[in-house]
């Protein structure tokens, strides 16, 4: 299934083909010049090429990796235990290295538990087996595992971002063109600029809307009504998280137009009692639009209160 996924199909299997900036990429280009990975913890937003960077390294060396989703099975004490135990004790089936990696992806979201159990496989297996930690939020990294890492922050400079965003563009077109998918390259601008730095979803948004076999401005208003439901079922299991998550990554949104579609899917989700709270909520915070000092306080206002005051069906 992953080979179908845009995401997958055209992950850089070389450092060299990352998208990232120079002084980064160069930090990458030296540990596959000497040959040797050392335990490393990569931090930054969603989406930025952790995960791919961590990927490339072990391809291009021709190291065998592992990887544990920290997010998945990798929350469990017992089962990280098993897995990276069992990766970390064989013999490596690669002919070019005898060394191994495990990647530890979105690290942050594991148990403390489950950091200490992998701060002790780091000293236990250190002679044949080197650990890479992806995080969006490496405070949620215990110091332990810190110390014994080279930490790598994903951080594009102010500077660095119209060239990181034009060789993204440019990526996305070849892309494009290999799927037989004609585009506006207006529109392809316009979600790079939406969604920056977060490349994952970029491709993701455009593989979903290239069934049709054209991307074109019907993408951007199409996207509005998906995340919207998103939003809703959100609103709907009360969760906070990615409520707040959600409020975020739609920011370049208009808040009127995104209370406006709100209202008008709300209707045939909440218990019938709880429509005129919503209806006065929205107006509410609809009304401070204009303004409020901080948006993104006011919108996540808005849909907390409508979590609190409002029964879903």
């Amino acid at each position: 299934m992953s080979e179908f996924l845009w995401v997958e199909k055209y992950r850089p299997q070389k450092i060299e083909d990352c998208i990232l900036p120079y002084d980064i990429k160069d930090t990458f280009r030296q540990i596959v010049q000497q040959g040797n990975i050392p335990n490393l913890l990569l931090s930054g937003t969603a989406g930025i090429g952790k995960t791919t960077v961590a990927k490339a390294l072990c391809k291009e060396l021709g190291v065998d990796y592992y990887v544990i989703n920290g997010s998945d099975e990798g929350r469990f004490l017992d089962t990280v235990r098993s897995q990276a135990k069992n990766f970390a004790s064989t013999v490596s089936l690669l002919g070019g290295s005898s060394r191994k990696v495990i990647i530890i992806d979105e690290a942050d979201n594991t148990t403390h538990d489950v950091q200490l159990l992998l701060r002790g496989f780091i000293e236990e297996f250190h002679k044949t087996c080197s650990f890479i930690f992806t995080c969006n939020f490496k405070n949620k990294i215990i110091e332990p595992i810190h110390s014994r890492c080279s930490c790598i922050d994903f951080q594009i400079q102010k500077s660095d971002k119209n060239q990181i965003m034009i060789q993204f563009f440019g990526r996305l077109i070849k892309i494009l063109d290999d799927e037989g998918v004609t585009y506006d390259k207006n529109v392809l601008a316009q979600l790079i600029a939406r969604y920056y730095p977060d490349w994952r979803r970029v491709l993701n948004e455009l593989q979903r809307y290239a069934a049709s076999g054209n991307i074109d401005t019907g993408i951007l208003a199409a996207m509005i009504d998906s995340n919207i439901n998103q939003l809703v079922d959100f609103l709907q299991r009360k969760d906070y998280g990615n409520v707040r998550k959600w409020v975020v990554d739609n920011l370049d949104n208009d808040p009127n137009i995104i209370l406006r579609n709100l209202y008008d899917s709300l209707y045939s989700k909440l218990e019938p009692s709880s429509i005129p709270s919503a209806v006065l909520v929205i107006a509410k915070y609809q009304y401070q639009i204009a303004f409020v000092a901080d948006q993104e306080i006011n919108l996540l206002a808005a849909l907390t209160e409508i979590m609190v005051e409002c029964q879903f069906k």
